[in-house]
């Protein structure tokens, strides 16, 4: 069924497909049912609260003047968010790679033609608005306060929920792993109080591969924030990792780095958080 989903999607990238309205639909229908079906039984909150507002990928495109470049951005976008919430609805299989004092927690699980997968879980003190907020609306800022990111760079905005980003990685401590940058197509969405930012690699002519840094590859990666059932202004922040960091890195050091990575995101962003409320509050000068 999955094949022949994308087979489906697909066909409405083309620029004289555009119009046939049944295609169009019929693909929508194709992945709320897709989705369904990779829930699987006894779901987890957050996929019954996507199906209860309808499917997560039948938004409807905003498609109109889109170039063919820019639909087939839109469409890889969307893939990586439909992979990604397959994956994180599935619930057997993860192994605990680390849990930190606080409860902040890391999983893992391997995956055929894809690898090894991360997931982080956390709970963060803010409601999802706000963390989409940073996370989304000032993305190219958080080379300022996560100290793994040198820079974000936005290359391109398509529509309101897509936009093709370049970001370069610092080196780890003792330079273990050197500097790394990615280019990713991003999908963004928000279902009721229900947050999601999913991406994966891509190609863009604003930035080829560069002399004397390794371009890395991401996907699918998604990060979902919803409400703490039991304290609404809380969010359980889930954020599900696939990196390939390229080079000749040995595997234990790989997953080690990447673990700690998400640790350590974690923290930097509860400190910005933090940050942001102390500037609102501090009386004006």
């Amino acid at each position: 069924m999955l094949p022949a989903t994308f087979k489906l999607c697909a066909g409405i990238s083309y620029r004289h497909m555009r119009n046939m309205t049944g295609l169009r639909k019929n693909a929508m229908v194709a992945i709320h049912h897709e989705l369904n079906r990779l829930a699987g039984p006894g779901p987890s909150n957050w996929i019954s609260q996507v199906r209860r507002r309808s499917s997560l990928l039948s938004s409807r495109i905003e498609e109109e003047g889109f170039s063919e470049q820019e639909m087939s951005y839109v469409k890889q976008g969307e893939d990586a968010l439909q992979k990604a919430i397959s994956i994180l609805s599935e619930q057997d299989g993860w192994t605990v790679e680390t849990v930190a004092p606080n409860g902040d927690k890391v999983l893992s699980k391997v995956l055929p033609d894809i690898g090894k997968v991360f997931k982080l879980e956390v709970v963060m003190e803010q409601h999802p608005d706000s963390l989409y907020e940073e996370l989304v609306g000032n993305m190219e800022q958080m080379g300022e306060w996560n100290p793994n990111v040198k820079e974000v760079k936005i290359l391109q905005k398509i529509g309101r929920d897509t936009m093709i980003t370049h970001e370069v990685s610092a080196e780890t401590p003792g330079n273990v792993v050197g500097p790394r940058d990615f280019v990713n197509v991003r999908c963004t969405r928000r279902r009721g109080s229900t947050c999601f930012l999913a991406g994966m690699s891509t190609q863009h002519p604003k930035m080829p591969e560069q002399k004397g840094i390794i371009r890395a590859e991401n996907g699918p990666t998604c990060i979902v924030m919803k409400p703490c059932s039991d304290h609404p202004d809380k969010t359980k922040f889930t954020w599900l990792l696939s990196l390939d960091l390229k080079g000749w890195i040995p595997k234990t050091i790989v997953n080690k780095v990447l673990s700690q990575t998400q640790v350590d995101f974690a923290n930097y962003l509860r400190h910005r958080m933090a940050d942001n409320v102390s500037a609102e509050m501090a009386p004006a000068c």
